[in-house]
């Protein structure tokens, strides 16, 4: 497994190849090889597999003519080595690498349809100066292309990779989203249907696809007719009988036994579903029976690695524990137990890792899993592939009960009587929801109307009364593809190579050669796999019919992370994304956590994904920028430094020179005593002082004053809730969104804190108010909604994105009776200061600060309390997360 990149229609630019090549270092981590000629380069990174000794790339054959970079692996390489041989052809490695090269350059673009294996491979021919592309007939290993402006403005350059990631470093290509593929996925889950991707302009080679490039231009077309193949084998309708099942385990054993060639390490992918766990068993066959080819590949105990999630409904240790018993002396299990908390950290280098979106997170399992297993195997085999030729996914029976339908009631009314445990599977949900009066929210609801309008003409369909075409439709464009770029995402990730033994071309031909009964009969579906097997699978697995598969437990995930994942939703990024509602959004996920809706993690999974996919690749990032956050996040602020980007001394419009310390606490909540807290710190503060440095003592000779933000007082006493408590009402939904959204949703932009403020001031109220509001932005006057409302509505806070949990989740209202509890605050803090502080403390302010204004909502000083808020002009307390709510202010009399 390698990666490839390179480019047609440049002169020589290695600096070019270099820095695409780099992008792919984790691909290749044991070799690297430029090339150039004329108007083409050629980049490979090498992960030695097969001759590790030699191999390196680009090769190029004897005479110097043809060129190759190559990902993959021909696993029928050495049968077509021999009738190389046999024609004249001569080699000096024993790599399936100069097997390829030598194919080509006898066979010309035929050869990849001899190829019985994975690859995406560029071949440059220096005579006729043509470049050659090609993927292989499943897909399994990805190649990208673009044909971006030339630099220099005449013509274009060809540019193509094994990831997305060195077209993007290449400085040629202006990237761009696709939005028709955003709102495929968005509305429809679709994600690798087709050539697209999901950057505007890069495209993918589709499975069995070549494409050359010359001084004539680009063509692409299909090298194989396999689609086509199998459909007319389909048509066939071989009698399924025992003869049939022994003849696909011979040539399943065969294709495990195939993929075992390796001079390194190689390990098993173990789900405890049934198609991994038949490759493993297979494999303990060929170990059992002193295999020669296994023994050498595998050792003596096969490696398997599984992820397992105990204590929850998508759990399958069990029967992963089940194929140890049977593999019992031939295996080494490696059992990953990955957790949302992991999940949460990992979250950004997966999304990286797979440059598109995904439908879900469950391949973040099959990503913890390549993790551990890089430090055992450098191989690894799994099940990919098996569910679209063998109809594995309860949609499928759909689809045959149609079929069936079609040739008579009575045949398809006794599939379905033995098919019903299935069926009930794939609707359960949306009858519990139905049942239960889960309001129904559509997708496009939850998506931007213009964006929505703008791709009204998206269709999304699929076969859906024959089975066996919509198990073509499948395997090359509907399922499997995104599945084999989790695949090969995951595995290079972490230096790996995938190789996946149900899609060997010849046994997938060899299945839908059989008649539909050997697919789906009875209920049951896979029936040759589960007949093949009888006898290696313990009968548990064998006769499973609850898939769950290489999966994580999303919903008990996202319940659990349903903070973090709110503040994405919450942020000002997403909010203005040009492809979702905000509003809608943050409705739905707090019916979700209420079970409220129908809403499924799935959807939101997707509006996630989408967001933290455009951060990385489109928002601007700073490296540098990154790294000194996580500096100064590593700093822990004294009492006596200012906040970040803020100062300790401010003049105010007075004249008035302040200084303000900003006091870190620990994070509050409604069960602490505010009084205890405050003086804890008070008394803190001042003990450490005199060992501050004499700047301080200088600075706080004055007469000073104990500032708190609202929002604590509010926390502690129980005035402010989490989102998905508060039950918003139609009124608070329809008014929030005639307000001004203000930055980072300060404000009652929200139908949060509209709720807050109806409850808090009354529904007249805050109607009157509104048309108050309404009539003052005509007429100029700014300001008159929070006049007319009364009730310190004005002091409501939404959630923010920025701040400390839990004021990024929830909705505050004021405190109540700021004057007595600023009153309070006086008493307890004067009985505890030491002179000469007592004398010169002037009293308490109830604050309500941020970025865009500040407010006195109470306070036991005297007035004008304008003066007090001109010495937070700047919000030295800080917008973020910097958990400083309360400061010691002192007027500078030494300035």
């Amino acid at each position: 497994m390698c990666g490839i990149a390179g480019y047609h229609g440049l002169p020589e630019d290695r600096a070019l190849l270099t820095r695409m090549n780099d992008c792919q270092q984790h691909r290749g981590p044991d070799g690297e090889g430029i090339v150039t000629d004329g108007a083409c380069g050629l980049a490979h990174r090498r992960l030695s597999i097969i001759d590790v000794a030699h191999g390196q790339q680009p090769m190029e054959t004897a005479d110097g003519r043809y060129v190759i970079a190559y990902n993959g692996e021909v696993y029928n390489y050495l049968d077509l080595r021999s009738d190389l041989q046999a024609q004249g052809r001569t080699f000096v490695t024993d790599s399936d690498t100069e097997v390829v090269l030598q194919a080509f350059a006898q066979w010309g673009p035929e050869a990849f349809d001899r190829f019985n294996g994975m690859f995406g491979l560029a071949i440059w021919d220096r005579r006729d100066q043509r470049l050659t592309l090609a993927r292989d007939h499943f897909g399994i290993k990805p190649l990208y292309v673009a044909r971006v402006p030339h630099p220099e403005g005449d013509g274009e350059v060809l540019l193509f990779s094994s990831e997305i990631k060195p077209i993007l470093a290449s400085g040629l290509y202006d990237k761009k989203v696709n939005e028709r593929s955003v709102y495929r996925y968005l509305r429809f889950r679709a994600h690798e249907d087709g050539t697209e991707t999901f950057f505007d302009g890069i495209e993918r080679l589709a499975p069995g696809e070549m494409l050359t490039a010359d001084a004539t231009g680009v063509q692409r077309r299909m090298f194989t007719r396999l689609k086509e193949e199998l459909l007319e084998l389909a048509s066939v309708q071989r009698p399924y009988d025992a003869a049939a099942a022994a003849e696909y385990k011979r040539r399943l054993v065969e294709s495990v036994r195939l993929r075992l060639q390796s001079e390194v390490p190689v390990g098993t992918s173990l789900s405890g579903g049934l198609d991994s766990s038949a490759v493993a068993v297979i494999i303990n066959q060929l170990l059992d029976e002193g295999d020669s080819l296994s023994l050498s590949a595998v050792g003596a105990r096969q490696n398997t690695f599984s992820a397992v999630f105990p204590g929850s409904i998508n759990d399958e240790e069990r029967y992963v524990d089940d194929v140890l018993d049977i593999c019992t002396g031939h295996v080494e299990s490696h059992k990953i137990k990955p957790t949302a908390d992991e999940f949460k950290a990992d979250l950004l280098d997966f999304v990286r890792t797979q440059e598109e979106p995904l439908i879900s997170s469950g391949p973040y399992a099959q990503f913890q899993v390549m993790r551990e297993a890089t430090r055992h195997v450098t191989v690894l085999l799994d099940g990919q592939g098996a569910d679209e030729m063998m109809a594995g996914y309860i949609p499928y029976y759909a689809v045959y009960l149609r079929q069936l339908r079609a040739q008579g009631a009575a045949v398809a009314a006794a599939e379905l009587a033995k098919s019903l445990d299935v069926l009930y599977r794939l609707g359960r949900f949306k009858l519990k929801a139905k049942v239960r009066l889960k309001k129904s929210v559509p997708t496009t609801q939850l998506m931007d109307a213009a964006f929505v309008r703008a791709h009204s003409g998206e269709k999304y369909a699929s076969e859906g009364a024959n089975l066996k075409k919509r198990l073509v439709e499948d395997l090359f464009h509907n399922s499997l593809p995104s599945l084999l770029r989790y695949e090969d995402k995951n595995t290079m990730r972490f230096s790996l190579e995938g190789r996946v033994p149900f899609l060997d071309k010849e046994v997938v031909k060899f299945v839908f050669s059989l008649s539909d009964e050997a697919i789906i009969k009875d209920g049951w579906n896979k029936r040759v796999l589960r007949d093949a097997t009888r006898g290696l699978l313990p009968e548990s697995i064998n006769r499973r019919r609850n898939k769950i598969g290489f999966t994580t437990p999303q919903v008990e995930w996202f319940m659990r992370l349903k903070n973090h994942f709110y503040n994405i939703f919450l942020s000002e990024s997403f909010a203005n994304r040009p492809y979702v509602n905000q509003t809608e959004v943050i409705a739905a996920f707090e019916g979700w956590i209420k079970g409220a809706n129908d809403v499924d993690t799935m959807t939101f999974w997707r509006l996630i994904n989408l967001e933290l996919w455009l951060r990385e690749f489109f928002d601007d990032n700073d490296d540098g920028a990154d790294a000194a956050q996580a500096a100064r996040a590593a700093h822990v602020k004294t009492d006596y430094e200012a906040n970040e980007r803020r100062e300790l001394d401010l003049v105010t419009a007075r004249g008035e020179t302040v200084r303000r310390y900003p006091v870190r606490t620990e994070l509050v909540s409604k069960d602490d005593d505010l009084d205890a807290r405050v003086v804890e710190h008070v008394d803190r503060f001042f003990a450490g002082l005199p060992s501050a440095g004499p700047e301080h003592a200088a600075a706080t000779s004055g007469p000073w004053w104990f500032f708190i933000s609202e929002k604590i007082v509010a926390i502690t006493q129980g005035r402010s809730y989490f989102v998905w408590d508060i039950k918003v009402g139609r009124p608070a939904r329809v008014l929030s969104r005639y307000v001004t959204r203000t930055p980072a949703g300060i404000g009652l932009g929200s139908p949060f804190t509209m709720q807050l403020a109806i409850q808090e001031a009354g529904l007249p109220r805050v109607l009157y108010a509104s048309a108050g509001g309404a009539i003052g932005k005509v007429i100029g006057r700014k300001g008159l909604f929070y006049e007319l409302v009364g009730n310190s509505i004005n002091a409501i806070d939404g959630p923010t994105e920025y701040s400390a949990y839990p004021s990024n989740v929830s909705a505050k209202l004021a405190p109540k009776d700021p004057d007595d509890v600023a009153a309070r605050l006086t008493a307890a803090i004067r009985e505890r200061l030491p002179e000469p502080w007592r004398s010169t403390f002037q009293g308490t302010v109830v604050m309500d600060a941020n970025d865009i204004g500040r407010n006195v909502l109470g306070a036991d000083v005297a007035q004008p309390w304008d003066r007090y808020e001109e010495m937070f002009a700047d919000n030295p307390l800080g917008q973020g997360s910097e958990q400083t709510p309360m400061a010691m202010v002192f007027l500078r009399d030494d300035a």
